[in-house]
């Protein structure tokens, strides 16, 4: 039984090795295979950051122009989709600063925390998608959580990251990480609790 978990892993240094070759040869069908691999995700990911679907298109097509330019900084160590988000969150915050600072209505906290800042605009993609009440119900608990909390479940929970990823993706401490989603969690269901004993 060892040998399994053994060839998954070797498959899947394989694969990252494999991606980071592609990347430094700047190999267009392994990015048209990766575009198509992790577009939805990707899209999904920075709707949730943002709040707007037309802006996560154009950040997400900067996020594959920032992976075309700076594929050699890819060693292949790690899976890719963590580094992919990654890119793509410091994208979202970058943007953020620069509309902020452009209508000088507040400056950003230092830890790159720029969420906070966002207001929700109408419902998510999340509610709009879900087939089932208690779908939409979740997406409505999740949006009234704080953002680094929503964040982080978010990474655990649907894009199925590992406390590891996630801790590269924001930029935090695993430590830190796994608070965020214990809060969250806790969050969520004095959320649902609440809105039980209201019957809602």
């Amino acid at each position: 039984m060892l040998a399994l978990p053994m060839t998954l892993n070797t498959t899947a240094e394989t694969e990252t090795a494999k991606i980071a070759r592609g990347l430094r040869e700047r190999d267009t069908e392994l990015l048209a295979d990766l575009v198509e691999r992790c577009q939805h995700r990707l899209v999904r990911y920075l709707v949730y950051l943002t709040g707007r679907r037309e802006h996560a298109e154009d950040l997400a097509q900067e996020t594959w122009i920032r992976v075309l330019q700076r594929g050699s900084q890819y060693n292949g160590r790690q899976r890719f989709d963590p580094w992919l988000f990654a890119i793509a969150r410091n994208l979202a915050i970058d943007d953020i600063r620069k509309k902020l600072k452009a209508v000088q209505t507040a400056s950003l906290p230092n830890d790159g925390d720029a969420m906070l800042l966002l207001p929700s605009s109408g419902p998510s993609p999340f509610e709009a998608a879900a087939r089932s009440e208690d779908a939409m119900r979740l997406a409505g608990r999740l949006q009234i959580l704080p953002p680094l909390y929503r964040e982080a479940l978010l990474l655990r929970f649907q894009e199925e990251l590992s406390l590891a990823e996630i801790a590269q993706v924001v930029g935090a401490p695993v430590t830190t990480v796994t608070s965020r989603i214990y809060r969250g969690l806790a969050a969520l269901r004095s959320a649902f609790e609440e809105s039980d004993s209201h019957g809602v």
